[in-house]
């Protein structure tokens, strides 16, 4: 079960034109919104990631408003891991949970969830806050996720298991957000 203070976001390559490509676009931003505004609420940490910003573009602004008080850290391998800032910035946190939203479900997101299991820590990539430019590509990423130890959740329901209890002003700003 994930902790509040255990738990860490990445947040993976929302960027660009490249998000506006996604399979099922409009329901995959508003889950990414939804789990970003309630990981806020439960005061979790952000880690977020661009790929190559200058090639691709910044993260779109659905997603870069919600980050003000986030920096990105720029990448080039598709694996995050393969980064070491954000190595030092994760290994910074302590903690050994981490939620995975973001694109390509099938290249980044895959690589990067896959390289934190074999590193030793829980990972549970939010299936519904994770796309591809194809159903079939983000079926795939997702299954071979699953065939390597990763945890699929989706956005409600990791809220709610971070949550713990039904009462209270995170769980009142929540259901806010989720509705």
């Amino acid at each position: 079960m994930l902790t509040i203070d255990n738990t860490v976001l990445l947040i993976v390559d929302i960027q660009g034109k490249l998000a506006h490509l996604m399979h099922d676009k409009e329901a995959f931003l508003s889950n990414a919104q939804k789990l970003i505004q309630g990981i806020k609420v439960l005061g979790i940490p952000i880690l977020w990631m661009e790929q190559n910003p200058q090639g691709i573009g910044a993260t779109i602004p659905e997603i870069a408003e919600l980050l003000v008080d986030n920096k990105p850290l720029s990448k080039t391998t598709f694996s995050c891991c393969q980064n070491p800032l954000f190595l030092d910035e994760l290994r910074a946190l302590k903690r050994q949970q981490i939620l995975i939203i973001g694109l390509e479900t099938h290249i980044c997101v895959y690589q990067s969830a896959v390289e934190l299991v074999t590193s030793g820590y829980d990972v549970q990539v939010v299936s519904n806050a994770v796309s591809s430019r194809s159903y079939e590509n983000k079926d795939i990423g997702l299954q071979k996720m699953v065939a390597n130890g990763v945890a699929l959740t989706g956005v409600e329901t990791a809220l709610f298991e971070l949550l713990v209890k039904a009462e209270g002003e995170q769980f009142k700003k929540i259901l806010a957000i989720i509705k």
